[in-house]
């Protein structure tokens, strides 16, 4: 018996798809089988926390438990599904890496060599990000749960057809500034806000909670920090830096969000 430490993605051209991904949680055996096989995916391993005859490796430092892998990995993966994950001590190799993959990854993880697996613990660990910023229209807002303030605002760019597609949100405003924000806000609320792509109701992951955005004017427009994108929206929240009333809407397009792209699968043994 041996345990691995690693992660399942579904490559494509502009990085790994998430989406792609959450299309296999479904309870119909014969859709998960039809996707598997139109969008296959890959293991990529990180670590190796018990050997071929069972030992435990989790109190072994990074540096042995990588060596460990790596003769595990010559031996036994012989399937292009099962990739091992690169990693290196030199911080110009891993400054490369981030450059070269861009955006197309969330980022890449530094690790203590010195020290055990962490299960659960980030104090040996550090992901590193590459941070880009966008300039959107704010298509329309949520209210707080806990009042009637702006808890987030929902970012749109606008497609090749000129319509407003919902990227995703930012809630990173502060507590002093939401009823000043509220009120400029509510003044601007008119359908349907988004004229693409619009937010959606609740999702299966939030069933029974409120979901509710109220449609605005596209008339403002924010810039707002990312580090992620997936099937043309943001991954994650993203960090309002400015408003931007020197920017006409129309200038916000779907273009900011071009990435490079990157044979990932080069990249991983």
């Amino acid at each position: 018996m041996f345990v691995l430490d690693g992660e399942i993605g579904i490559p494509t051209e502009n990085g790994f798809s998430f989406d792609a991904l959450l299309q296999r949680i479904h309870p119909a055996a014969s859709r998960v089988q039809r996707l598997a096989s139109e969008t296959p995916a890959i293991y990529v391993v990180f670590d190796l926390l018990a050997a071929e005859d069972g030992r435990s490796l989790l109190a072994q430092p990074l540096r042995g438990r990588r060596s460990r892998l790596e003769e595990f990995a010559a031996a036994y993966f012989d399937n292009a599904r099962i990739r091992l994950a690169p990693a290196t001590p030199k911080l110009a190799q891993a400054r490369k890496w981030l450059a070269k993959t861009g955006s197309t990854l969330d980022g890449i993880i530094a690790k203590r060599r010195d020290m055990g697996y962490r299960s659960g613990e980030r104090d040996g660990m550090q992901k590193i990000k590459n941070f880009r910023s966008a300039d959107c229209v704010v298509g329309g807002y949520r209210y707080a749960t806990s009042g009637q303030v702006v808890g987030s605002l929902l970012l749109g760019l606008y497609n090749e057809d000129g319509l407003l597609d919902h990227v995703g949100f930012t809630s990173s405003i502060t507590a002093a500034d939401r009823s000043e924000l509220t009120k400029k806000l509510e003044r601007l609320i008119e359908p349907p806000g988004f004229t693409g792509n619009a937010p959606g109701g609740p999702s299966r992951w939030s069933r029974g909670k409120e979901n509710a955005w109220q449609p605005l004017k596209p008339k403002l427009v924010v810039e707002v920090c990312f580090d992620h994108v997936s099937s043309s929206r943001f991954r994650h929240g993203t960090k309002l830096l400015r408003w931007r009333p020197d920017k006409a809407p129309k200038q916000c397009t779907m273009d900011q969000l071009a990435q490079r792209q990157s044979d990932l699968l080069q990249l991983l043994k």
